[in-house]
């Protein structure tokens, strides 16, 4: 009995130290998830400094997110969730210190993002992002720690790729510096310089001015398994690139994973007529054009079911830019973080 009893007193310390369930700890059928990702970065949160947080449990979830175990990481979500608050807010913090809750995301976590960004340089905000992380009921906790683990899932295949996407943690993300233009080199010796801006041009098409891009029509689907159209975007001129769209677009960088943010001032046309995309466009603050990025050059009649899709969703992923239009052209732009995103609305006529 006494033997029998300490075994059972073994599991138990056992599934309470790896996190496996007490079925798997008794058996001793535990594994883990190689590499496990280096998980001090956290530990840099300035505002978390004085909590206590269980890297190793931290990483071992983050591992078996990353490799789809589901039952490991249910059992390691469960013990974070209830066990260590402080370990589920640093992760959440890391994701969303620099990263947008996508739209799909939970109401939960899209309020407590807007804190987690807000603490990079305000106390209060700090104060109150802790605050509140701690006062969530486990419903709440659950929907915070679900959409912070998509993030790490796919945006962390690597321990390397880990410190590239939060290598700015506890710092403000630079701002985006234009590169220095030859006009104003001109300018500084003494040369009048005039520019489209100086003259009287309301009717000039400035679109073939101006680089411009070319498009894949494809489907992806959300995280919560929804079907939605895409476009990606690849240059159609010699300028046109990861640089212009930075500067023109101001869209997120994105690593295919969750959904970027939904921005409606990025309108997808769509002519009902003849089934057709007709461009994409950026309206300004009077509801005018500002900005086109791309304009079909001829008609191309959209498949029934892509047209469906497309009146139902109402909405679709932009992303580039990309080398060309085959999937393999998208996927390296990602492995190379230079893929920016978002979601436009679609403006049918």
């Amino acid at each position: 009995m006494v033997s029998n009893h300490g075994k059972k007193q073994r599991a138990k310390n056992r599934s309470r130290r790896t996190g496996a369930a007490y079925a798997s700890a008794a058996a001793r059928t535990t594994h883990v998830h190689e590499p496990l990702p280096d998980m001090s970065v956290l530990e840099q949160i300035p505002y978390l400094a004085n909590r206590e947080l269980d890297l190793d449990l931290a990483a071992r979830l983050v591992a078996a997110c990353r490799t789809g175990c589901q039952p490991c990481q249910k059992t390691l979500a469960e013990k974070v969730r209830r066990e260590h608050r402080s370990t589920l807010t640093a992760l959440a913090a890391a994701a969303f210190h620099t990263l947008p809750a996508g739209p799909l995301a939970s109401p939960t976590t899209r309020s407590w993002a807007q804190l987690a960004r807000a603490a990079k340089t305000s106390m209060p905000a700090a104060l109150e992002a802790l605050a509140v992380a701690d006062a969530m009921d486990d419903a709440e906790a659950s929907d915070l720690l679900e959409d912070t683990l998509d993030h790490w899932a796919a945006g962390a295949a690597t321990p390397g790729e880990i410190a590239n996407i939060l290598n700015s943690l506890g710092t403000e993300t630079p701002a985006r510096q234009k590169p220095a233009s030859p006009m104003d080199d001109l300018r500084e010796a003494g040369i009048k310089v005039m520019t489209l801006d100086d003259l009287d041009l309301h009717d000039l098409d400035l679109y073939h001015l101006q680089e411009n891009y070319g498009v894949a029509i494809g489907q992806t689907t959300t995280p919560d398994g929804h079907p939605l159209p895409m476009l990606a975007l690849y240059p159609q001129s010699e300028g046109a690139g990861i640089r212009d769209l930075e500067q023109r677009t101001g869209w997120e960088r994105w690593a295919m994973y969750g959904l970027p943010t939904m921005d409606p001032r990025w309108r997808v046309r769509a002519r009902i007529s003849d089934r057709s995309l007709r461009g994409l466009v950026l309206i300004g603050p009077d509801g005018e054009d500002a900005d086109e990025l791309w304009r079909a050059v001829e008609t191309v009649t959209m498949p029934a079911e892509r047209w469906d899709l497309l009146d139902r969703a109402q909405h679709v992923l932009v992303v580039g830019p990309v080398k060309d239009q085959s999937p393999e052209a998208l996927n390296a732009a990602a492995r190379a973080h230079e893929l920016l995103a978002v979601v436009a609305r679609v403006s049918f006529a």
